[in-house]
């Protein structure tokens, strides 16, 4: 029987683990799911990649980790994904997953020119997007959590580019029909999203940022979270 695949590419900082949780469960609980609704595979450590057909739906987590530094699960998951694709198997990348889709398919993943992005940012729709099954219910102008040092620098060849901003010019892609990648954080809430800030902030300082001046970006993101509903729909 087929099943939801949540791949889980990393774990959290340990403090916002003990008060938030992990990825895994807030990917579940994103996309409205019971622990035992779906398949979490541990694939940083050493849980074996299901075969596609037996994958009703697939998310990639984010991840601390860097797509560039090639570690040896990463590779496994740039070799799966076109395999996923192929089967035209619903895909949604976050962040990390987003990059290894970028990747896996033939664009380029690297350091972002402009350093870190983090924060909640506005993310801008693209006219690709009004027809697209994951964004033409959503406003032009959405509101994200980000945190990220790398990007998609490159698109995959046949990409179609969904959103943007003055920072990131691939906050989002379609590959074919059922394969999605999303820079920006819909799992994220608030919570999270302060917690992530705040755990980053001696890194911060040192690159001569105004932690209070991100903080205070900081908001819901309802139409970000609803991109995982949807997700839910087309699976």
């Amino acid at each position: 029987m087929n099943r939801i695949c949540i791949i889980k590419t990393g774990i959290t900082f340990p403090e916002v683990k003990k008060e938030y949780g992990d990825f895994d469960l807030w990917t579940l609980r994103s996309m409205g799911l019971k622990a035992d609704e779906a398949d979490v595979i541990d694939v940083q450590n050493g849980e074996p990649l299901p075969e596609p057909p037996d994958c009703k739906g697939v998310v990639i987590t984010g991840s601390h980790s860097m797509v560039t530094d090639h570690l040896a699960w990463s590779d496994l998951l740039l070799e799966w994904i076109p395999e996923v694709v192929r089967a035209e198997i619903p895909y949604l990348g976050i962040c990390y997953g987003h990059q290894l889709l970028g990747e896996a398919m033939g664009g380029k993943v690297g350091n972002h020119p402009k350093g870190k992005e983090i924060g909640t940012v506005d993310i801008m729709l693209l006219p690709e997007a009004g027809n697209d099954p994951l964004f033409s219910q959503t406003p032009d102008i959405i509101a994200g959590h980000v945190t990220h040092s790398q990007s998609v620098l490159e698109p995959p060849p046949g990409a179609k580019l969904l959103a943007h901003n003055d920072f990131e010019p691939c906050h989002a892609f379609r590959i074919g029909n059922n394969a999605w990648g999303v820079q920006f954080h819909p799992e994220y809430d608030t919570d999270i999203m302060n917690a992530y800030i705040r755990e980053q902030e001696v890194e911060l300082k040192a690159a001569g940022r105004d932690i209070d001046r991100i903080i205070a970006t900081v908001r819901d993101t309802p139409d970000a979270a609803q991109i995982m509903k949807t997700f839910m729909n087309i699976i």
